[in-house]
């Protein structure tokens, strides 16, 4: 289920987005940036609809998702 971003309260969505961006495997590329660089990049992608918050009921998680990668379900 695709949770919209502007729905969660501000300071929930950020400590949602600091988990997330401090996951095991989650890679930013070769420069080094703070957890809160990697936050302020994934809410101007949260934005620009670029990515999207979904929520796991089967899991009980929340992950980002890109665009090109929801399938025709996720709506």
């Amino acid at each position: 289920m695709i949770i919209p971003h502007t729905e969660i309260p501000a300071d929930t969505l950020q400590t949602l987005l600091e988990e997330i961006v401090t996951r095991d495997g989650t890679d930013y590329g070769e420069q080094e940036q703070t957890t809160a660089q990697k936050v302020q990049q994934v809410m101007q992608q949260l934005e620009r609809k670029e990515i999207f918050i979904i929520y796991s009921e089967l899991h009980e998680t929340c992950s980002l998702i890109r665009k090109e990668s929801l399938s025709k379900g996720y709506k």
